[in-house]
């Protein structure tokens, strides 16, 4: 049985904005942060609530362009933005 969680994207006003699945905070981050436009040296900073809590996981994430693999398909291109993130803290909503 797939555990997947939702995760709520929250801007600094607390307006929820997309919803993000994965069984883990750090697997919705990463799909979140390929969408962002941070970098390594100005990171941007994603706060997913998951839905059911009042728990808020606070990340710094940015993405680079790497090289794809080298058993790439055909259809994907030599050059691919990569997600990082890194987890800041939790916050709890009142």
């Amino acid at each position: 049985m797939s555990n997947t969680r939702n995760f709520v994207l929250r801007d600094e006003d607390g307006n929820e904005h997309g919803v993000f699945t994965g069984k883990q905070p750090r697997q919705a981050a990463l799909k979140a942060a390929n969408r962002g436009s941070g970098t390594k040296a100005n990171p941007d900073i994603i706060r997913l609530r998951e839905r059911g809590t009042k728990k808020v996981h606070v990340f710094k994430a940015w993405k680079e362009i790497v090289d794809a693999p080298k058993n790439r398909p055909a259809w994907m291109p030599e050059k691919i933005s990569k997600p990082f993130v890194k987890k800041e803290r939790i916050e709890k909503l009142e």
